[in-house]
């Protein structure tokens, strides 16, 4: 038991969930308090005590699912203390679910044909049997899947073989018409819609079970650690912005509005509290008379910091366009942090989009009209650094100053043009400070056609940015 709750707090820090010694403990004293035969609350007394943030929960959930699978008897592991099995835990910990399923095994529906096994699967999603459900998701892969020991064969590839079999497509209108029987005539509008929510929903949960038993199959076979890291996906924060899926999009979109929570309430503390002011000398005295006129007790004028000026110059072409737009998102929801936010994009032309996001609410359709409308192509439409920052230079240098932070976006891809790296220079004896943001990983810069380097020596510093959690940590960093 101690040894595969040690394991699965072991891939929890390994999928990236921050779980510390204390949390730990905390999780061994609350399953302390629950039956272990209640798997539901087995999980979310883990997951109370476990995740701390909701975008972590996905992940949690795979764990959780392959560490503490129904499995087979063919996977058995002595525990720790050489008595008794993981596998006598799990299914004394499932053992409460198991009851009442009736004909659950695969043994029961092993004659039936294909047809009378849809229809049993139609009854039950009519009904909503959760019981018959599982017993038929565990039937549908026993027969479909095709699943043999020791294949080295992906999870996703059985779920398409089952599914492909069960034809779950044409199951929804098969369900709407057999309601529509029931109630015999035309459902209205609305029951039609409160129906086919319903009947889908059913059909997801089906499809869920169908997965659960895939992965409780692979377990059995090739132990909770190996599943664990077949399975393992990174959590928002360190999804990269140069690779991510569109769903992954998706969650990092999600990710960004609390992260700008955090964020603006940390730099708003950090000037408050930054430094004091200059010594007030007539609160001094007048405090000093509780002590007989003794200061021992001296007041500071605390100033109000003036709220700094941001300058982002971004690049927007090829596969950095991703890393821009997020990064102008999160600028632009802090920007009541700073007094003045200026926005430019450039790819060899350059272009000031600042009133893009002043006209509307909404920061995706900014960057929807700065990809269509913003005037960035001098000549063939690849990156030309050096060209872009000497027309910046030229046409918007004189108005940075010493409130100013200016932060530069891009990996530097000069595609062998000038580099221009005067304009770097000019900009950090005129500016507060001036950083540059880069998207690729740190061992690729200064290769190829990356002249970071050139840049990065007139800088106060140059980042490596591909996540949300490096730019986050950037972010701090700017108060």
């Amino acid at each position: 038991m101690l040894d595969l709750l040690s394991g699965f707090i072991v891939e929890l820090r390994n999928a990236g969930l921050p779980v510390s010694l204390t949390e730990n403990l905390d999780a061994m004293t609350a399953i302390s308090h629950i039956p272990l035969e209640d798997r539901e609350a087995f999980k979310y007394a883990l997951g109370a005590t476990l995740v701390k943030n909701h975008a972590h929960w996905r992940s949690f959930e795979t764990v959780f699912e392959v560490y503490f699978s129904l499995r087979g008897p063919e996977y058995s592991i002595t525990d720790g203390d050489g008595e008794g099995s993981v596998d006598d835990f799990l299914r004394q910990m499932q053992d409460a679910q198991m009851k009442g399923e009736g004909n659950g095994g695969a043994g029961g529906m092993d004659q039936l044909t294909p047809e009378e096994l849809m229809n049993i699967l139609m009854n039950a999603l009519m009904n909503g049997d959760q019981a018959m459900m599982r017993a038929l998701a565990r039937q549908a892969v026993q027969r479909f899947a095709g699943m043999e020991p020791g294949r080295p064969v992906g999870g996703t590839y059985y779920l398409y073989r089952t599914l492909r079999n069960l034809d779950l497509d044409g199951m929804s209108e098969k369900l709407m018409e057999a309601s529509r029987q029931q109630v015999g005539g035309e459902l209205t509008k609305l029951e039609e819609r409160l129906e086919r929510d319903e009947y889908n929903h059913r059909i997801e949960q089906f499809k869920q079970e169908v997965e659960a038993e895939i992965r409780r199959r692979l377990v059995a076979d090739r132990g909770a650690e190996a599943m664990a890291k077949t399975l393992r996906k990174p959590l928002p924060e360190d999804v990269e912005f140069m690779h991510a899926s569109r769903d992954e999009m998706q969650n990092l979109k999600k990710a960004l509005q609390p992260l700008t929570r955090k964020l603006a309430a940390k730099l708003a503390r950090k000037r408050r509290h930054g430094r004091k002011g200059p010594l007030d000398f007539r609160n001094t005295v007048r405090h000093s008379l509780a002590y007989g006129g003794v200061p021992a007790e001296p007041k500071f004028k605390y100033p109000r910091p003036a709220k700094p000026e941001l300058i982002v110059v971004a690049d927007i072409s090829g596969s950095v366009a991703a890393f821009a737009r997020f990064t102008l998102m999160l600028v632009y929801a802090l920007s009541n942090q700073f007094s003045k936010v200026r926005a430019f994009v450039f790819i060899d032309g350059i272009d000031e989009v600042t009133d893009y996001f002043k006209k509307t609410e909404d920061v995706s359709e900014a960057i929807q009209r700065i990809n269509t409308e913003a005037d960035v192509i001098w000549v063939d439409g690849h990156s030309d650094y050096g060209h872009a920052f000497e027309v910046f230079w030229e046409k918007w240098g004189k108005e940075i100053n010493p409130k100013s932070s200016v932060i530069l976006l891009g990996d530097a891809r000069n595609n062998y043009h000038a580099s221009q790296a005067w304009v770097i220079k000019e900009m950090k004896q005129k500016a507060r400070k001036v950083y540059w943001l880069n998207p690729e990983p740190r061992s690729y810069w200064n290769t190829g056609d990356s002249i970071v380097g050139e840049y990065g020596v007139h800088t106060d510093g140059v980042f490596e940015c591909r996540n949300l959690r490096q730019l986050e940590a950037f972010v701090e960093k700017l108060a």
